[in-house]
């Protein structure tokens, strides 16, 4: 029994680090950039601000996905002290996640 436990186990974060995304260094923005392999950042901020009209930026993240593609994060403050999560697609803008956060 302990030998399926340590396998399902394994296998459980075997799974799970295929799904993990790193974040993006600095210093390889500029290039990502110039390649059109992620979108102006501005334009991926009004994307998400368009998502919660009245809502401020509080952090944003660019990370790599497994997949091989990029995920901007934005994090929101709503007018009315909601916080939002949204995730986009970094090179189309496409919303790909948006919920309250908890």
């Amino acid at each position: 029994m302990k030998t399926l436990n340590a396998l399902l186990a394994t296998a459980t974060l075997a799974l799970a680090a295929g799904f993990a995304q790193a974040d993006v260094r600095p210093d390889q923005i500029p290039g990502l950039l110039k390649s059109g392999a992620i979108a102006d950042f501005e334009k991926l901020n009004q994307t998400a601000l368009a998502k919660h009209p009245g809502a401020s930026i509080t952090d944003t993240e660019l990370e790599q996905a497994a997949t091989g593609g990029y995920v901007y994060k934005v994090d929101l403050l709503g007018s009315d002290s909601v916080k939002w999560d949204v995730k986009l697609d970094a090179k189309t803008g496409a919303v790909l996640h948006d919920k309250k956060d908890t």
